[in-house]
C-alpha cells in the first residue's frame, strides 16, 4: 500500500506477562543517560552568549559583538573557533559510537552506559577548570566520547527491556531526559549569567558532572537485558531475567523468539558486513536517513544557539537567556505528549503532523526576519514582533518535541533484528553525531551567508522528510522487535527485500509453544 501505512497483524499480543514496576524503574534509571546529552546540548549556547566567557576565550567575537556597530546582525557571532567549541563534542561522539557498538555487544548494555558516564565525568571536570581554549576542546572531546557510548546503549537497552505495548512510552523516556537536561542547562545558564564576578560559565560547565554521576551510579544497579545476557551465552540467566521483568514464569513464547533471534545472530560473524545485505536494506536506509533528517530539521540551531539567536534578533542578554528557558519548557512538555501518543496513535502520524507544523513555523520565522532585517542585517524588532517570533519558534520546538525528537531515536532502535542491532544503532548514532557536528560547526557561518534564507533551507528539508515518512516508513507501534520483519514484508516497497523465511520463524515458534 502506498504510504506504507499497512501493518501485518502481529501475534505479539500472545506474549504472557504484565507491565512490572521493576521494568519501569529500570527503564527510568537507564533513560537518565539522556540527561548528559541534553545538558550538554543546552549548556553551550548559553555559555557562548556570556560576555565573561567570550572575553576570556574568544575576545575577537566579543569585540565584534560589542564594538562593531556596522556589522550585519547576521554575522556578529560568525567564528569557526567559537563553533568548534560547540561542535567538537559531536565529532568525538561519532568516532566513539563505533567503538561503543563492540562494547555494547560483547560486554552488555550496562557496561557501555557505565563507561560513557565515567568518561563524560572527566570531560565535565576539565571544562569547569579550563584556563585556555585547548582545555575546553579536550574536555568537549571527552564529553563526546561519553555521549557516543550513552546514545549507543541506552535506546537499545530501553527497547529490549520494555514490553511491546509500552515500548514507545518507555523508550521516549530517553528523549524526555534529553529535554529535561536541555531545560536544566537553560535555567542554570540564566542563573550563572548574573554572577557579577564573571565565573558563572565555570559553574555551568562543571555542573555537567551531576548527570554524569547519576548515570554512573544508576548503571551500577541496573540489570542487563535478557537479549544481551543471551547474546553473551547465558540462556538460563536470560530466562530468569525475562521472567522477572515480565512478572510471570510463563515466558516461553517470548523466550523462544529471543533464542531464535540469538541463534540467527550467532551465525553472523561480521554484523557490519551483514547489514549491507539486501534483506536488511530497510533497516540500513532507516538507520541512515532518520538521524540525517532529524538534524536537518534545524532543531539544534535552537538547542545549541538559542541565546545567541535571540540576541541576534535583538533580545537583550537576560531576555535571550529567558527565551531559551521558555523554549526548553515547551520542549519538555511536548515530549511528554509523545510519551502518551506514540503507543496510542503510532509513530507515523506524529512524524507527519510534526513535519507539517515545523514547515509552517520555519517559513513564517523566515518571513518575519526578512521583513525586519532584510538582506543587509540592519534593523530591529518591536517587542510585539519579537514575541511573535518567539511564539513561532516555540511552535516549531513543540512540533519537533512530539515527533522527530523522540521518534528519531525510537524507530531506529526498535526495527533492527538482534544480529545487526548494535551495528544499526551505531550507524544511527554516528550519522546523528556527524550531522550534529556539521550544524554546530557551520550554523553561524550559514546564518551570516544565507541570512533569513537559512530557515527556508531547513523548511525545504522538512518537506522532503515528511514525504519520505509518508511513503517509506511503515507503522511499528505494538509490534514485538523480533517480529518486525512482518511489517517490512507487508510494505509496498520494502517487501521485495525481505525473504519469506525471515518472517515465519517467530510465528512457527509460537505455534510450537502454544
Amino acid at each position: 500500500m502506498a504510504g506504507g501505512a499497512f501493518v501485518a497483524p502481529s501475534t505479539g499480543g500472545s506474549y504472557e506477562g504484565r507491565v512490572t514496576t521493576f521494568v519501569i524503574i529500570t527503564c527510568l534509571v537507564a533513560a537518565m543517560g539522556g540527561l548528559i546529552f541534553g545538558y550538554d546540548i543546552g549548556i553551550s549556547g548559553g555559555v557562548t552568549s556570556m560576555d565573561s566567557f567570550l572575553k576570556k576565550f574568544f575576545p575577537s567575537v566579543y569585540h565584534k559583538e560589542k564594538e562593531d556597530h556596522h556589522e550585519s546582525m547576521y554575522c556578529k557571532f560568525d567564528s569557526h573557533l567559537l563553533q568548534l567549541f560547540t561542535s567538537s563534542l559531536y565529532l568525538s561522539a561519532l568516532v566513539a559510537s563505533f567503538f561503543s557498538s563492540t562494547v555494547t555487544r560483547l560486554f552488555g548494555r550496562k557496561i557501555s552506559m557505565l563507561s560513557g558516564g565515567s568518561v563524560f565525568l572527566v570531560g565535565a571536570i576539565l571544562n569547569g577548570a579550563a584556563t585556555n581554549v585547548a582545555m575546553l576542546i579536550i574536555g568537549r572531546l571527552l564529553l563526546g566520547v561519553g555521549i557516543g557510548f550513552a546514545n549507543q546503549s541506552v535506546p537499545i537497552y530501553l527497547s529490549e527491556m520494555a514490553p511491546a505495548k509500552i515500548r514507545g512510552a518507555l523508550n521516549i523516556g530517553f528523549q524526555m531526559a534529553i529535554t529535561i537536561g536541555i531545560l536544566a542547562a537553560n535555567l542554570i545558564n540564566y542563573g550563572t549569567s548574573k554572577i557579577k564576578e564573571g565565573y558563572g560559565w565555570r559553574i555551568s560547565l562543571a555542573v555537567a558532572a551531576v548527570p554524569a554521576i547519576m548515570m554512573i551510579v544508576g548503571s551500577f544497579f541496573l540489570p542487563d537485558t535478557p537479549n544481551s545476557i543471551l547474546e553473551r551465552g547465558h540462556p538460563e540467566k536470560a530466562k530468569k531475567m525475562l521472567q522477572k521483568i515480565r512478572g510471570t514464569n510463563n515466558v516461553e513464547a517470548e523466550f523462544q523468539d529471543l533464542v531464535a533471534a540469538n541463534e540467527n545472530a550467532e551465525k553472523v560473524e561480521h554484523p557490519w558486513k551483514n547489514i549491507l545485505q539486501p534483506r536488511y536494506r530497510p533497516q540500513l536506509v532507516i538507520c541512515i536517513l532518520i538521524p540525517f533528517f532529524q538534524q536537518l530539521t534545524g532543531i539544534n540551531v535552537i538547542n545549541f544557539y538559542a541565546p545567541i539567536l535571540f540576541k541576534t534578533l535583538g533580545f537583550g542578554d537576560d531576555a535571550s537567556l529567558m527565551s531559551a528557558v521558555i523554549t526548553g519548557i515547551v520542549n519538555v512538555v511536548c515530549t511528554a505528549v509523545s510519551i502518551y501518543s506514540a503507543d496510542r496513535f503510532g509513530r507515523r502520524i506524529l512524524f507527519l503532523e510534526g513535519g507539517i507544523q515545523m514547515i509552517i513555523c520555519q517559513i513564517l520565522v523566515a518571513v518575519m526576519i526578512a521583513i525586519n532585517f532584510g538582506t543587509n542585517g540592519v534593523g530591529n524588532m518591536s517587542g510585539g514582533t519579537a514575541n511573535f517570533v518567539l511564539f513561532l519558534i516555540c511552535g516549531y520546538v513543540a512540533a519537533f518535541a512530539w515527533s522527530w525528537g523522540p521518534m528519531g531515536w525510537l524507530v531506529p532502535s526498535e526495527i533492527c533484528p538482534l544480529e545487526i542491532r548494535s551495528a544499526g544503532q551505531a550507524i544511527n548514532v554516528s550519522v546523528n553525531m556527524f550531522f550534529t557536528f556539521l550544524i554546530g560547526q557551520f550554523f553561524l557561518t550559514m546564518l551570516c551567508h544565507l541570512k533569513f534564507g537559512l530557515f527556508l533551507f531547513f523548511a525545504a528539508f522538512c518537506v522532503v522528510m515528511t514525504i519520505f515518512i509518508y511513503l517509506f516508513l511503515p507503522e511499528t507501534k505494538n509490534v514485538p522487535i523480533e517480529e518486525m520483519n512482518t511489517v517490512w514484508k507487508a510494505h509496498w516497497f520494502w517487501g521485495k527485500y525481505i525473504p519469506d523465511n525471515a518472517v515465519i520463524g517467530g510465528q512457527n515458534l509460537r505455534e510450537v509453544t502454544a
